[in-house]
């Protein structure tokens, strides 16, 4: 039996845990959501004569460096990553770093160079930030936290109120590279071939499907923690809708496959750093796959499902898979977190 009274590993996981911890002892300290829908990856603030978003996250990766990237290029990514599914080309971002006494200063170099390039070639300012140094032991050489803030673009009108019965589910790329980059490096696993994280910049890609869908682009969410299972558990819960995907159109990278196997995880459940979920209208979902597969971040895009309709009157929305096999499989949200300390 789980120790319900004490914080585990599992409550940072994204999973049924996280939400558990969030709606019962962080939202009701803080005055709960200020607005309906809110509990997505950024906020949404109106000023005069524009919409902003707004985001913040924090890194906490092990190892510091991986297959694909680093944490700082993570930090830089994963914050755009959440400005540009909210519908937001990224302007500025802060930076705040809490290193272990007795890092490596060539390391942390390494890392912070890493967060500027990928800063520089996004387009987005790191702005400000903070560091602060604490004993060794207090924590597993750095952690990054950040805040991003970004102009939501003309014609995003994006949410779970917006997904309606028979709009089509895309996906943008292979699930599962960057958890088993991470753990297969954390492990010493070594493949035949390469496996590297799909840490990312979405920014491009997201505004495109912005610009070229308009009011038919309904939602988008960055499947991180909890993997493609749990975006598509809360999409279904924030929606109210059941939803449907077809095991056999989802793109899979087979050395990532392979090591899930080895693993004894499933990919569903897997965090990503450089893929993106949208929802559309079924009439644009051809023309979304275009738009993205121009990009090479997503140039494996696919049509994965659709939104079957309201979840029936008193029972909980469910998303179902319909297995490579012809069966059916209810994908659930993630318990806790299987791979800890992967973004």
């Amino acid at each position: 039996m789980s120790d319900t009274t004490h914080i585990q590993l599992a409550h940072g996981g994204g999973g049924q845990l996280t939400t558990e911890l969030i709606e019962q002892v962080i939202l009701p300290a803080l005055g709960g959501p200020q607005q309906a829908g809110a509990l997505t990856d950024s906020a949404v603030l109106t000023s005069p004569g524009k919409r902003l978003a707004l985001t913040t996250d924090s890194y906490v990766v092990h190892p510091l460096e991986f297959p694909g990237g680093d944490i700082g290029t993570l930090a830089i990514c994963g914050t755009v990553n959440d400005l540009a599914v909210a519908g937001a080309r990224p302007t500025a971002m802060t930076m705040a770093l809490i290193i272990s006494e007795g890092l490596d200063i060539s390391l942390l170099k390494r890392i912070v160079e890493s967060a500027g390039r990928t800063a520089a070639e996004v387009g987005v300012a790191v702005v400000t930030g903070d560091t602060k140094v604490v004993p060794g032991g207090a924590l597993d050489g750095m952690m990054i936290n950040t805040a991003g803030l970004g102009e939501v673009l003309d014609g995003a009108n994006l949410g779970f109120n917006q997904v309606s019965t028979g709009d089509s589910v895309v996906l943008s790329g292979p699930l599962g590279e960057h958890g088993l980059a991470v753990m297969a490096r954390r492990k010493g696993l070594r493949f035949s071939s390469d496996l590297l994280s799909d840490c990312a910049s979405l920014s491009e890609p997201a505004a495109a499907l912005v610009e070229a869908l308009g009011g038919d682009l309904h939602f988008m969410r960055d499947p991180t923690r909890g993997g493609l299972a749990a975006t598509l558990a809360d999409l279904a819960e924030g929606s109210a809708h059941d939803i449907e995907i077809d095991e056999a159109s989802i793109p899979v990278n087979p050395t990532a496959l392979g090591a899930a196997e080895i693993l004894g995880l499933d990919l569903l459940t897997v965090a990503n750093e450089g893929k993106l979920v949208a929802v559309v209208a079924a009439e644009a979902s051809d023309q979304a796959v275009e738009v993205l597969r121009k990009y090479q971040v997503a140039r494996q895009a696919a049509r994965i499902g659709h939104i079957t309709g309201p979840a029936e009157t008193g029972q909980p929305p469910l998303v179902e898979m319909i297995t490579s096999i012809g069966g059916r499989r209810i994908v659930q949200m993630p318990y806790g977190e299987e791979l800890p300390r992967i973004c």
